[in-house]
C-alpha cells in the first residue's frame, strides 16, 4: 500500500462553506462537512481539520493572515501540506500576503474556494477542493491558489471575474500547472528552501489611492497622515496629474519618512514610470517605489511585511525591489 501524503485542513469559512439565511449566504459549515461532501478524498490523502475562522472574506483582516501563518507554523513538521478553504473576494490578498509571511516553504499551502456553496446542485466546490487536495499532495513548494483546475502562483493572483467559475487570472506571469482529469500537469516549480521562513510582523498603515481624472491632493493627503505608506494605483504606464498638486504632496509625505508606491490601475504589463513627462520626475527626483509588473494585491502585503521589519528608506527600497515568490520580474536597476 502506498504512503499517502499527510494534510491539514484549514478552514475560513467563504462561499464554499456557506448556507442560504435569511440574510443571504453566509459561511457556517464546518471543515469536516465539507469533507463530507467529497469523500473520495480519501483516496488521495489523510486529512486532518482545523477550523480557524468562519468568515465572509470581507471581513478577512491582516490579523487573520498572521492567525493563518501562525497555524501553518505550529504544525508545519507534522505535515506534508497544507490546505487552507477561503472566500474568494480577498483570497489573492490572503495569498500574497502568505507568500511574505511563509517564505520559501519546500510543501504546499494551497488555497481554494468556490464561487457556489458545496451545497447547491451547481457548484464548483467540490471540483476545487479535490483539486486543491491533489496539489497539497504533489510537489509543489509555496503558495498557491487552486481554482477552475488552474494553479496560480500566490503572488501573481487577482479575482478577475464576480460571478463566473473562472473567478481568477494569473497576472504578468504563467500558471504554475494545470489539473486534467485529476491530473497535475505542472509547469513551473517555484524554488524553495530546506526549511521555510516564517514572519509574524506586519504594518497595517498602507493605504491605497486610485487615482480619477480630476482628482486633487486632499484625499492622498488624508491617507498620508493616518498611514506609513500610501499606494498609488495611476492611470497607463504611471503617472501624477500636473495640476493636482499630488507632486508636492509625495514630496512632502517622503520628506517625513513616509513610503510611496506608483502602480497601475491596468491589470496586464505593468508600470513604466520613465516613458511620460508625467512619470518620469517622480522616480528620478522624489525617488518614489515603482511596483512594475507587481499586482496591487501583492504590493499592499508587500510592504505591510517590509514596514513591519524596518523603516530605513534604503533598506525598504532593497527589499521591495527583491523578488519574493516571483512577485517582481522587471529589472529594476
Amino acid at each position: 500500500m502506498r504512503n499517502m501524503k499527510r494534510i491539514l485542513l484549514i478552514g475560513t469559512g467563504g462561499t464554499i462553506a456557506s448556507e442560504m439565511t435569511e440574510g443571504g449566504l453566509t459561511p457556517e459549515l464546518t471543515t469536516e462537512q465539507l469533507l463530507s461532501h467529497v469523500p473520495t478524498i480519501s483516496g488521495i490523502c489523510t486529512v486532518d481539520c482545523i477550523q480557524l475562522l468562519n468568515l465572509d472574506s470581507t471581513n478577512i483582516t491582516p490579523d487573520h493572515w498572521r492567525m493563518m501563518a501562525r497555524c501553518i507554523r505550529a504544525r508545519y513538521e507534522e505535515y506534508d501540506g497544507f490546505v487552507i478553504t477561503h472566500g474568494t473576494d480577498t483570497m489573492a490578498y490572503t495569498a500574497a500576503a502568505l507568500s511574505y509571511l511563509i517564505q520559501g516553504s519546500p510543501k504546499p499551502v494551497v488555497l481554494t474556494g468556490a464561487q457556489k456553496p458545496i451545497g447547491f446542485d451547481s457548484t464548483d466546490s467540490k471540483v476545487n477542493l479535490m483539486d486543491a487536495f491533489r496539489c497539497g499532495a504533489e510537489d509543489l513548494p509555496g503558495i498557491s491558489i487552486v481554482f477552475n483546475s488552474r494553479v496560480i502562483l500566490g503572488t501573481r493572483a487577482k479575482k478577475t471575474r464576480s460571478k463566473s467559475f473562472q473567478a481568477f487570472s494569473s497576472i504578468n506571469y504563467p500558471d504554475l500547472g494545470v489539473l486534467r482529469d485529476g491530473v497535475l500537469l505542472r509547469y513551473i516549480r517555484q524554488e524553495c528552501g530546506a526549511k521555510p521562513v516564517f514572519y509574524d510582523r506586519l504594518d497595517t498603515k498602507v493605504a491605497l489611492l486610485k487615482l480619477v481624472p480630476g482628482v486633487d491632493r486632499g484625499l492622498a493627503d488624508y491617507l498620508l497622515e493616518r498611514n506609513d505608506a500610501l499606494i498609488i494605483e495611476s492611470f497607463g504606464v504611471g503617472g501624477l496629474p500636473e495640476d493636482s498638486g499630488l507632486y508636492d504632496c509625495v514630496r512632502e509625505a517622503m520628506a517625513t519618512g513616509k513610503t510611496v508606491v506608483l502602480t497601475t490601475q491596468v491589470e496586464n504589463e505593468g508600470s513604466d514610470l520613465g516613458v511620460y513627462h508625467v512619470g518620469h520626475a517622480l522616480k528620478n527626483d522624489l525617488g518614489v517605489l515603482e511596483a512594475y509588473d507587481m499586482t496591487t494585491e501583492a504590493v499592499v502585503a508587500k510592504l505591510m511585511w517590509i514596514l513591519g521589519q524596518t523603516r530605513r528608506r534604503e533598506e525598504v527600497a532593497r527589499l521591495f525591489y527583491t523578488p519574493v515568490a516571483q512577485d517582481i520580474l522587471w529589472p529594476v536597476g
